[in-house]
């Protein structure tokens, strides 16, 4: 993923509605009036109220299938992903209170720059927070697997970088690490991904039986990541393998954000 401390803020405008209208506004701003800004500081990432929505909801997922080698059939597996995504975060944020927001997706060829600077070295794709867009590379080593939960996890871990930004703990991690020490960056930037592992494997869970994710097969994705998840990132900000896959497990067993708490975990645990 990547991060940017400059951050948008939106504004909207509604037109004044008629009289006829008035029980379905008064309904729309009494919802809106329920919603509330996200937490700041350190308590955005130590007590968010996402932690306190409970499971994340079953939903059916028709993804589809991936083709070996068909980028076509990987964009729509990889949109329809996206959509279980939308449906089931809106979900939890309404749970929370907090206003939802889709991201962007926009899928590349080639390692495109954004407006948080350039591809991250060692990813596949990123999530950019200055615009709220999360990059998809489409590539012929990405072709080459079709197994459909692999790429599942992957989206739903850059999802849930748009998850914390708009839950308020980007905007924390961002504060954090402005003119910290290296230690103390990779420190932090490993809170992150690990709780990006974490809620990407809890919505997983909740799509399990339509992708479907077998039992078996999950204990295998889970190995994989503890012999060679932080083979791609030699300074350690993504954490060691053996710290991706507890949260992973976590985030997959519990299906909630309360399991995903990295923020107030012990340091061996995030090492």
């Amino acid at each position: 993923m990547a991060f940017s401390l400059v951050t948008g803020v939106g504004t909207a405008n509604a037109a004044t509605p008629s009289t006829a209208k008035t029980s379905v506004t008064e309904t729309a701003k009494a919802s809106v009036a329920k919603e509330q800004a996200p937490p700041r500081g350190r308590a955005a990432a130590t007590t968010n109220p996402l932690y306190r929505t409970g499971t994340l909801p079953n939903l059916r997922c028709a993804t589809g299938q991936i083709r070996a080698g068909s980028a076509a059939s990987y964009r729509t597996f990889m949109t329809r992903v996206n959509r279980c995504l939308n449906l089931m975060w809106k979900t939890q944020f309404r749970k929370a209170k907090l206003p939802f927001a889709q991201p962007r997706l926009r899928f590349v060829t080639s390692k495109v720059s954004s407006p948080c600077g350039r591809w991250p070295s060692g990813a596949g794709g990123y999530y950019c927070s200055s615009n709220r867009t999360m990059y998809i590379g489409v590539t012929r080593a990405v072709l080459k697997n079709p197994y459909g939960p692999n790429h599942a996890q992957f989206m739903a871990h850059e999802y849930a970088h748009h998850v914390q930004q708009l839950a308020g703990i980007m905007n924390y991690y961002g504060q954090s690490v402005w003119r910290a020490r290296s230690s103390t960056k990779l420190a932090f930037s490993r809170r992150l991904e690990l709780q990006a592992d974490c809620l990407g494997s809890a919505f997983l869970r909740q799509v399990a039986d339509d992708l479907p994710v077998e039992q078996d097969q999950w204990d295998a994705m889970v190995r994989w990541v503890d012999e060679n998840g932080h083979k791609s990132w030699p300074t350690n900000d993504h954490g060691k393998g053996r710290s991706q896959a507890y949260w992973m497990e976590r985030g997959f067993n519990a299906a909630s954000p309360s399991a995903c708490n990295t923020w107030t975990a012990s340091s061996r645990s995030v090492a």
